[in-house]
């Protein structure tokens, strides 16, 4: 029923609207709400609290059916989720849990997520404790969803010895700019609309109460890669979908390659595979607007709209490894091509 919802959802609601949604100051709420109303927000989250209790093979695929329909409005949605399964853990504080989780799947409440705090290197993001709670102080870059958001789910950390990377503290900030906190809008060259800001903490005072765990960076460090499949399913939601407009191609078949490539990666072979997913949904956007001809570049063609995506997915979500995947196929030649792993 999940796959079959979020289908509907994209091919009947999103996608017709993908253009309006594209040219629109923030996503509509109607987008978001819909997703609600069909229990996607707890798509992440325990029977229990209200959630689907999809296993990741699920989560992964709606997404990309999702992502599909109108990359802006996955977008703002899937950040949500960071929050949900951080309190769907067996080790959340049983108060967060209780007061937060049930809202949160069923989508009354809905979160956005900042990672400044891990980011290799000196963190943009800073937490110190104080009597009470912590106080964050820095920069989150890129936060998704303001002005559709309740909360931000942010990652802070401590300055602590350089050759560890000190202490991510994780928690729940309010989506409210005031003294302690600013927002300046960014300008995308594509999902423009999803309400994404650079944030300035300043002595930024955060209760104990709403921390939902701390972890050594170096544990995080070490599990990180696997996160990266996740995002993954957004560039295969913008293939499909060019492929869907262009109808039978020989590259059918390679998009079903690569996303078995996403779904077998492990730790070492996944920055391969995440750039052969997002190499190759360059290609087909690229194969829709030279199909389309000359209408492909009018605002109003899904054509350039995808292009934009697929250009933005070569690097959002992410890593130096990933990032010299892709500059290897390019340098040898191979460019987006659906070959094998670089």
């Amino acid at each position: 029923m999940t796959l079959e919802a979020a289908r509907r959802i994209a091919d009947e609601v999103l996608f017709p609207a993908a253009i309006a949604t594209d040219s629109a100051d923030l996503v509509p709420a109607s987008n978001l709400d819909v997703l609600a109303d069909a229990g996607l927000y707890g798509l992440a989250g325990p029977l229990d609290a209200g959630g689907m209790g999809v296993a990741l093979p699920v989560e992964w695929e709606t997404i990309e059916i999702l992502a599909g329909g109108c990359l802006t409005t996955a977008f703002v949605w899937s950040q949500h989720h960071g929050l949900v399964a951080a309190l769907s853990a067996e080790d959340a504080p049983a108060s967060l849990r209780d007061a937060w989780l049930g809202p949160l799947c069923r989508g009354q409440r809905r979160a956005g997520v900042s990672f400044a705090g891990l980011i290799p290197g000196p963190p943009q993001l800073r937490a110190r404790a104080v009597p009470g709670g912590w106080v964050l102080d820095g920069t989150a870059p890129w936060v998704t969803g303001w002005g559709r958001i309740d909360v931000v789910y942010a990652a802070a950390r401590t300055d602590g010895d350089p050759e560890t990377g000190g202490t991510i503290v994780r928690a729940i900030v309010d989506a409210r700019a005031g003294e302690s906190l600013a927002v300046e809008a960014l300008r995308l060259v594509a999902v423009n609309a999803s309400g994404t800001v650079t944030l300035t903490f300043h002595d930024h005072f955060v209760p104990a109460e709403r921390v939902s765990g701390t972890e050594p960076y170096a544990r995080w460090r070490a599990r990180d890669p696997m996160a990266l499949r996740l995002n993954g399913s957004f560039a295969l939601g913008i293939a499909g979908r060019c492929l869907r407009l262009l109808g039978s191609t020989g590259l059918d078949d390679g998009l079903a390659d690569v996303r078995a490539e996403l779904d077998a990666a492990d730790a070492d072979t996944l920055p391969a595979a995440r750039a052969r997913a997002s190499g190759f949904a360059l290609r087909a956007a690229t194969a829709l607007v030279v199909t389309n001809g000359a209408r492909a570049v009018l605002r109003d063609a899904h054509a350039q709209r995808l292009a934009r995506e697929a250009l933005f997915l070569l690097v959002f979500g992410s890593r130096a490894s990933i990032r010299s995947a892709l500059l290897g196929r390019i340098g040898a030649g191979t460019g987006a091509d659906a070959g094998g792993s670089s």
